[in-house]
């Protein structure tokens, strides 16, 4: 009996068993190398980091200028810059929530599939082992990173340019209490975190909004847009009703943190309110992505 002969042939169902089985051994690292690979491309490109500087260029621009000015000019809580550089940081997210972290964020969100579309790379995304569901949530997960990277960009530039600039010491709260330094900073973290969470919703817009396109910049576009008119419209005494149903509402409830004792009730209900954003354009987004002919 020849050697090819001794060679036993398997049986057709085990084959597709034994396939089965292999192809769920490689869905979890086909997610993880898709996550990988998506995080690796995000913080590559030369246009996250240029929007990364121009955060970063707030709290520098801002600890600069009451430098030169020097006391006793402008607003008064940048006198508790010269004071304090601690409070660069706090200024700068201030500054940065209403307009500069959405639009960056905007860029982001908005890019996720319709860049890909684009780019004409969304076909073969979307036939890998990972599939579409797993690529949606590794477009989400990828801009939830670059809300925590442009957040702890903010917050980091700002106390180290204002510890360059400024002294540095107990930082004195909006209850009036007095806290360490080591205090200050944790909450410094906390309101960076709080940030993070406010932009969580308008991620999933973004990413809804751009299975809706090809076009990367006007689901961009739309995106931003979107947080502009939100914050116009909570500034409108006469829709108080629709107000706690916005998703910028709480964006600057952060003022929480800067108190003593902490007080959690603002960020739990941002939370609450950006999980049903999440949830609803979540379901939209993949409502859409699954019905779209890609493949065509």
């Amino acid at each position: 009996m020849s050697s090819s002969e001794a060679v036993p042939l398997e049986h057709p169902a085990a084959a597709t068993a034994r396939d089965s089985v292999t192809a769920r051994r490689e869905r979890p690292s086909a997610g993880w190398s898709l996550l990988w690979s998506e995080l690796s491309v995000l913080f590559r490109r030369w246009r996250t980091w240029a929007m990364l500087a121009a955060l970063a260029a707030v709290p520098v621009l801002i600890a600069v200028a009451v430098r030169v000015t020097g006391r006793g000019r402008g607003p008064a809580f940048l006198d508790q810059i010269t004071g304090n550089g601690l409070f660069v940081a706090f200024t700068a997210l201030v500054v940065c929530v209403p307009l500069f972290l959405p639009l960056t964020i905007g860029v982001v969100a908005g890019d996720t599939i319709a860049g890909e579309a684009s780019h004409g790379t969304l076909r073969y995304l979307v036939i890998a082992p990972a599939g579409r569901l797993r690529l949606l949530a590794v477009k989400y997960a990828g801009c939830a990173a670059f809300c925590i990277a442009a957040a702890l960009t903010v917050a980091v530039a700002g106390a180290v340019i204002g510890a360059i600039l400024f002294p540095i010491g107990p930082v004195t709260l909006l209850s009036g209490s007095v806290v360490s330094v080591g205090d200050a900073a944790l909450r410094l973290l906390l309101i960076a975190l709080y940030i993070v969470v406010s932009l969580l919703g308008m991620c999933a817009i973004g990413l809804f909004l751009s299975t809706l396109t090809d076009v990367p910049v006007g689901a961009m576009a739309a995106t931003a847009v979107l947080a502009v008119v939100s914050q116009v419209l909570d500034q409108l005494p006469q829709l108080d009703a629709l107000h706690p149903w916005l998703f910028s509402h709480y964006w600057l409830g952060f003022a929480d943190f800067l108190r003593a004792p902490l007080v959690w009730d603002s960020f739990v209900s941002n939370a609450v309110l950006q999980a049903g954003y999440v949830a609803v354009f979540g379901a939209l987004a993949i409502g859409r992505f699954l019905s779209k002919d890609i493949l065509s």
